[in-house]
């Protein structure tokens, strides 16, 4: 088993050893769209399903049928499996009995049962959740050859009616698994996999479009360059991605357009806002906007953070998706809907301010190769961002690491084309942060000027500003 599967070993080697419990194992595997979800429990267990069905997209169905729409494609997936009933069932309890009576059935030792995107179909007053709990706690939690492995895109849905859940389902799950997207030395061996020749630098571009995420990688195409594989997927007449944005929300909010819109807000800020901040420029408020912040957090489209040496009233939350502040930022900048946009634009301004922000957030998501290339793996660290309120000349800090070991890494992004140069402007601005950061602060450990950048530091006579350089091969380990 596993044997076509890149990476993924922690979460191979929990999966099979919920399968080889013996015991009845409920299991939920989530993450975001497109990340892999399906791929590694389908090729994981592949010919060993004793059911398999997938949700149908509410989307794509009928408004005043989704029910119906359900338990008929749920029919359909027990009738494949051995179900003799020629008419679907009537609600959701009905269909879980019939499943039941479908296991029940079968001499495998272990029955493993695979619903594949369940949010999808706990559709309104449709009593999902209720004949899922009559399933599981009443016939499945006592049949030592059950194991259930649910999946999902909707990471609030599961992280609220699964693994939060306050009912008849509070604490039965055994396992929780929350796939996140590739690092991007994970990407390199995907590449390679692939057969795709892509240097490091063109690699890292690719980081901060795709954002780690394989199925959009599956998509490259080996003999184009990077620029024409960005074009072909995402700015082409019939680019597959042409719609993902809209897409990564429908397939995971029942409050889609209330979600996409607060993204599209927290896209024009790259250090993200206070909640008082958003609630006065966009009007929510109240448990409403509570609510969304929270399920945009869970679901990993928006991160959080509180301003180094500040209260949590300083928290801010800022989009953190790779996909989405790539779209954001230049969906809008072609307005012509040029398909070479891309390969047109390369040298732009535009393009070389988004590349400095991206790379903030590649560094960001690779906070343990940093901590690997500073030695410093072991040590207990906080990493978040600073920036000055007592002056209004911008003056912040890409990254702060706090260390146990009193130690505090100033961390400097800076995503270049060649080794970057320290000139006397430069070294002045470093100076007056790191003067306002120590005032204001009033930090006693020791503050280490780190560069983190992508191919080294230039030799000049401010280099040494700098006591510690990590370059992009670093973020590769």
């Amino acid at each position: 088993m596993g044997q076509l599967i890149l990476g993924r070993k922690a979460e191979i080697a929990e999966l099979q050893a919920r399968y080889n419990s013996a015991k009845p194992e409920f299991v939920v595997v989530y993450g975001r769209r497109r990340v892999g979800k399906t791929y590694l429990v389908r090729e994981l267990f592949d010919g060993q399903f004793s059911f398999y069905h997938t949700g149908l997209s509410p989307a794509e169905l009928a408004p005043n049928k989704l029910l119906a729409q359900q338990l008929q494609s749920f029919h359909s997936s027990l009738v494949r499996y051995g179900d003799m009933h020629t008419q679907p069932p009537a609600n959701w309890l009905e269909a879980f009995d019939r499943l039941i009576a479908l296991l029940e059935s079968k001499s495998e030792a272990r029955l493993l049962v695979f619903i594949d995107e369940m949010p999808w179909m706990d559709t309104a007053r449709s009593g999902f959740i209720t004949a899922l709990e009559h399933f599981w706690n009443g016939w499945a939690a006592g049949q030592p050859r059950v194991m259930l492995v649910t999946c999902g895109s909707a990471t609030s849905w599961i992280n609220d009616k699964l693994i939060n859940n306050h009912g008849g389902l509070y604490g039965r799950l055994t396992s929780e698994i929350k796939l996140a997207p590739f690092s991007i030395g994970e990407c390199e061996a995907y590449f390679k996999s692939m057969d795709i020749e892509l240097g490091r630098y063109d690699q890292m571009i690719s980081y901060m479009v795709f954002g780690g995420v394989p199925y959009y990688l599956s998509q490259f195409k080996r003999d184009l360059s990077l620029a024409q594989n960005i074009d072909l997927l995402v700015f082409a007449p019939t680019a597959p991605l042409r719609m993902e944005f809209d897409r990564l929300f429908a397939s995971a909010f029942v409050n889609a357009e209330e979600c996409k819109a607060l993204v599209k807000f927290l896209s024009t800020k790259r250090i993200g806002y206070t909640r008082k901040e958003i609630a006065g420029h966009t009007g929510m408020n109240g448990g409403g906007l509570t609510t969304l912040l929270n399920t945009l957090v869970v679901s990993d489209f928006v991160s959080t953070y509180v301003n180094y040496g500040h209260s949590e009233r300083h928290t801010y939350y800022r989009l953190s998706d790779m996909f989405c502040l790539f779209w954001l930022y230049f969906n809008s900048k072609n307005k012509h809907h040029n398909p070479t946009f891309w390969q047109d634009n390369d040298e732009t301004p535009a393009l070389n301010a988004w590349r400095g922000f991206a790379f903030e957030a590649v560094c960001f998501n690779h906070l343990a190769q940093l901590k690997q290339a500073l030695g410093i793996s072991g040590v207990q660290t906080t990493a978040c961002p600073w920036h000055s309120d007592a002056v209004s000349d911008g003056a912040q800090v890409d990254m702060v690491i706090e260390r146990a070991d009193h130690v505090i890494n100033l961390c400097e992004m800076k995503f270049c084309k060649d080794d970057f140069a320290v000139d006397a402007a430069y070294d002045k601005q470093l100076r007056h942060k790191l003067s306002l950061f120590a005032s204001e602060t009033h930090s006693r450990s020791s503050l280490h000027m780190t560069l983190v950048t992508t191919w080294g530091l230039a030799r000049t006579p401010y280099s040494n500003r700098f006591t510690k350089v990590i370059t992009m091969d670093d973020l590769f380990n």
